[in-house]
């Protein structure tokens, strides 16, 4: 049974595409007739003329598009370059900045030796007023005990 079926539905195919082929042969004949009325015959050199005339213009609309492309392609360049200079102007802003901060730091930084040196100084002069109090604290501290000892010898006597 199944290969009744597919029988009955080749045939259909078959039917539909030889009638299909039919259509056409008759559009194709159609279109031939319609071609001889309307056709237009030229000398040969006109018809170069006319071809010469259509390469023309396909060589003037591929050029047109190159010059398109091309245009395209220099605006793209042109802000390209913009971008550029913008980002040049940003990193030259960015680096005298840097070099602003870094004479800053530097003109602190000698600020701040200065005022270490000075505290040193002032250290130094704090230490040696130290050592010599000091050395006058052994002194007094001597004739105390050598003033002390005789005291006590002379009690003694």
């Amino acid at each position: 049974m199944e290969d009744r079926g597919r029988e009955g539905k080749g045939n259909e195919r078959w039917s539909a595409a030889i009638a299909n082929l039919s259509e056409m042969a008759t559009n194709l004949d159609s279109l031939q007739k319609l071609l001889v009325k309307k056709a237009v015959y030229v000398d040969e050199e006109t018809f170069s003329r006319a071809s010469l005339t259509a390469d023309q213009a396909r060589t003037i609309k591929v050029l047109e598009q190159r010059v398109e492309t091309l245009e395209r392609e220099l605006d793209a360049a042109i802000s390209a370059a913009a971008r550029a200079r913008t980002e040049k102007r940003q990193a030259e802003a960015a680096q005298k900045a840097a070099e602003l901060r870094a004479q800053e730091v530097t003109r602190e930084l000698e600020n701040t030796t200065k005022v270490f040196q000075l505290h040193m100084e002032e250290l130094r002069a704090k230490q040696q007023e130290i050592s010599k109090r000091d050395d006058e604290i052994k002194l007094l501290e001597a004739i105390i005990q050598t003033l002390g000892g005789r005291e006590l010898r002379s009690s003694k006597d």
